[in-house]
């Protein structure tokens, strides 16, 4: 299969480019609905929520008082040193969680690999807020005259870049360390960037995800001031959270770690790992628009797919399912459904599509690598995830979103959608391993 440009499709054996194909052996999550990838796969399959009353500050003050946390996450089983906890932000933390268990479920063990491996192995990372939550309580301390209690850490752990950083230092990972911060697409652009990686022999394997923490006071006053969130389930959390809905009033902030560990077929193929996947294309562009508006017409949200299945060797005809961004905004729901109709043309009534922040919320950067998790761990046991709270069907948002329960179904590939602030658009396709 050759794309519109003329040349074997990027990642296959024939391409005359020489470039590498992308699997993926590995992958973790950490999630609202399940901690570990077991439990998040079972709750995915159950329509399981993962939204709740927040249990980590008073929200009273604000409209909404709801949102994906993860309750039972223990941070001191994962740096075990009490004095590492002083220093870490949160959301750093959940990605250590999430990327042991990735490297785990790939059969890597880090400290058996060679200097050389070491250097051709990278992480890229996502994330939209990365250590804000943790900034936040370290001004606390500072303007109630408790500074000695501080982080002397607190400008690199507060940096974004220092999240892959904790990655790497954990497991002598030599290779790029790098953390992309676009918003909502930040998981999809960090995977996309991991693929791009690997396929042009920049590195072997690289540990590619997402991760985000948003939970603080100060940064919950700052969505409520966008009035971008619902406020009208708080006494029904799990039912807040209602892409396409008719109903849906906002979106419910959440947090946690999805991650996924790509590496060329060679290695994966020498080391006998186990395929999961194959990353197939990336697509990204911007509207130039708007900080949170999206464009009416969904043209570069539908460009961005678009430029995802070119990458990939694909079309709409061979797209079996679709993960959506779905936030559960007015705004969002319906252009992302308009969008989709122009990338997928006349097969898109026909392409099931679903909403994992149904289940768990928005967990800003990270949203995209959850998404990709969620569709692998779809793949692999033939079933196509729901939207659930879907109970009135808005006409503007009228494709076949998998309203309430999964169904059985086998995809061979999957589109996956992110849309983020400051206009930003980005989409990859993965397939079943295609040895």
């Amino acid at each position: 299969m050759t794309t519109s440009r003329g040349r074997s499709a990027p990642g296959r054996s024939s391409d005359p480019g020489g470039a590498r194909r992308v699997v993926v052996t590995g992958m973790g999550a950490v999630s609202p609905n399940g901690i570990g990838l077991a439990r998040f796969g079972e709750a995915v399959r159950a329509g399981k929520s993962g939204v709740a009353t927040i249990r980590s500050f008073d929200p009273s003050p604000f409209s909404t008082h709801i949102g994906g946390e993860i309750e039972g996450f223990d941070p001191a089983a994962v740096l075990t040193d009490p004095h590492d906890l002083r220093h870490v932000p949160r959301a750093s933390i959940l990605l250590l969680a999430a990327s042991d268990e990735a490297l785990a479920t790939a059969r890597i063990d880090a400290a058996a690999l060679t200097l050389e491996q070491r250097r051709r192995f990278g992480v890229s990372i996502g994330t939209g807020g990365g250590g804000f939550a943790f900034t936040e309580r370290m001004y606390d301390l500072w303007y109630a005259g408790d500074a000695k209690k501080a982080s002397v850490y607190t400008i690199p752990a507060s940096t974004h870049g220092t999240m892959a950083s904790e990655v790497s230092m954990r497991h002598g990972l030599r290779g790029p360390s790098h953390v992309l911060s676009t918003g909502c697409t930040s998981s999809t652009d960090a995977i996309g960037y991991a693929a791009l990686a690997i396929r042009h022999d920049r590195a072997d394997r690289v540990l590619a995800g997402g991760a985000d923490a948003p939970f603080a006071p100060g940064i919950f006053a700052a969505f409520s001031a966008m009035r971008i969130m619902t406020s009208a389930w708080n006494a029904e959390p799990w039912r807040g959270s209602r892409p396409f809905s008719k109903d849906r009033d906002g979106f419910v902030l959440a947090e946690g770690a999805w991650t996924l560990l790509l590496e060329s077929l060679e290695s994966a193929r020498a080391r006998q790992a186990p395929i999961l996947a194959e990353v197939l294309g990336y697509g990204s562009t911007c509207e130039a628009f708007h900080r949170v508006r999206l464009e009416e017409d969904g043209i570069e949200p539908a460009r961005a797919m678009s430029l995802a299945m070119e990458d990939a060797g694909v079309g709409p005809a061979d797209i079996g399912y679709a993960n959506v961004h779905g936030t559960s905004t007015v705004l969002n729901d319906r252009i992302e459904t308009r969008a989709l109709k122009i990338a997928l043309g006349a097969r898109a009534a026909a392409v099931p599509a679903s909403a994992l922040k149904s289940m768990i919320g928005h967990p800003q950067g990270a949203c995209g690598a959850a998404g990709v998790v969620e569709t692998i761990l779809a793949m692999q046991e033939d079933f196509l995830p729901p939207t659930i709270n879907l109970d009135l069907a808005d006409p503007e948002c009228d494709l076949d979103y998998v309203p309430n329960m999964a169904r059985h179904g086998r995809f061979d590939v999957a589109l996956c959608n992110c849309i983020g602030f400051g206009s930003k658009n980005s989409a990859l396709v993965v397939s079943r391993p295609r040895l």
